[in-house]
């Protein structure tokens, strides 16, 4: 039984239901009215034949026409045969009824989804079928008769065109969406082997820093020989202030190897935030700044505009939606406000994951909270005296 209904949608149930519920009242409706109500209907113009027949087996035999629109997915143009052979067989066995309430909704749907599932040879053979099913509805209708053909056929035509620019449309739609991705995957791959040579370029120079510093700091050690204790003891104080901003140099750049985004000319600073924010179509995107903006280490910067960087591409995947950014310098931390929507598909784990590590690096914390569509993330940095 599983098996049977495998595939059928809600919208198939609703759709299905609608057009039986509508069958149903319009052949219970048969059944009920008198031989004299139709009579009057006649003389007022309201109907143009007599009906032949009363029997309440006709609500049934309709039903056979309407239900199977539940597996339209499965093959329209079978869905529609079904129904021109149950229209064929209500025609042959109840003669004059009024059909046409709920048999042209019934052609026009078929129209409709033969237009949206088939490619153009079987999309016409649809349109061609629906026609038939049209005739099959109209030619015994007690309502209206054969001649309401003449308005059916162009509704169907119309019905029809409208499906195959909702089937155009939707292919737009799917090649934009595969075209969007392939960008993607291409701009991440093009990132990924930025960053690997970006890499390689902060090892060689890595490599060449440490290099040069112990070649001086070997030739200031050597130099001590035969000093007197004053000037031993500032070679000695010289050589310890080297050691440290060796090993300050060696921990930016580490820091960078560790985080996987570098661009050394120019290092980007707080104060390039307002660019990277103005590089972005959203008109109403904004940085804030508080507090005592002052210049901060190089790597507090750095950190601070590669946080804010990740998590504007994250919370605002598009370059038209709009993000705030908010900056606070204060005494011992610099606090990092970012708030934007969450676009369907943006990898907000990973940008967070990212910039986490980057505040990790200095001993911050990145937080994020995500509801309703919109995030925001708060970074803390210390500031070391």
């Amino acid at each position: 039984m599983g098996e049977v209904f495998r595939g059928i949608k809600v919208r198939d149930w609703v759709l299905s239901g609608v057009l039986t519920v509508l069958g149903v009242l319009l052949m219970v409706a048969n059944v009920l009215v008198s031989d004299a109500d139709v009579d009057r209907a006649i003389a007022e113009g309201s109907m143009v034949h007599p009906l032949s027949s009363h029997s309440p087996w006709m609500i049934p035999v309709f039903v056979g026409a309407t239900v199977p629109v539940l597996w339209w997915r499965r093959g329209v143009i079978a869905v529609t045969g079904i129904a021109i052979v149950v229209m064929l067989l209500h025609d042959a066995l109840f003669g004059w009824v009024t059909r046409c309430g709920a048999g042209l909704p019934l052609v026009f749907v078929f129209a409709f989804l033969g237009a949206l599932a088939y490619e153009r040879t079987k999309a016409w053979i649809i349109c061609a079928i629906t026609a038939l099913l049209s005739a099959l509805v109209l030619v015994f209708d007690a309502t209206t008769g054969l001649s309401a053909l003449m308005i059916a056929i162009p509704i169907t035509l119309i019905v029809f065109g409208i499906g195959r620019a909702a089937r155009h449309r939707a292919a737009l739609n799917r090649e934009l969406r595969i075209r969007d991705e392939q960008l993607r995957h291409l701009r991440d791959e093009r990132a990924a082997f930025m960053v690997a040579d970006d890499r390689a370029r902060l090892s060689h120079q890595l490599d060449g820093l440490l290099q040069e510093r112990l070649d001086q700091l070997t030739a200031a050690a050597e130099s001590a020989d035969g000093l007197a204790p004053a000037q031993a003891k500032a070679l000695l104080e010289s050589i310890e202030s080297g050691s440290r901003q060796t090993l300050d140099d060696m921990r930016e750049i580490v820091g960078l190897l560790r985080g996987g985004d570098v661009d050394l000319a120019p290092t980007p600073t707080v104060a390039h935030l307002d660019a990277m924010l103005a590089r972005r179509r959203a008109a109403n995107s904004r940085l804030t700044v508080s507090g005592d903006p002052r210049s901060l280490s190089a790597t507090v910067e750095l950190s601070a505009y590669r946080i804010v960087e990740h998590l504007v591409a994250a919370l605002a995947d598009r370059l038209d939606s709009p993000v705030d950014v908010a900056v606070r310098f204060e005494d011992d931390a610099l606090e990092i406000r970012v708030n934007g929507s969450v676009d369907k598909g943006a990898d907000v784990k990973a940008a967070v994951a990212r910039a986490r590590e980057r505040a990790k690096l200095l001993g911050g914390s990145v937080e994020v909270k995500i509801g309703r569509g919109r995030a925001g993330a708060v970074a803390q940095l210390p500031l070391l005296g």
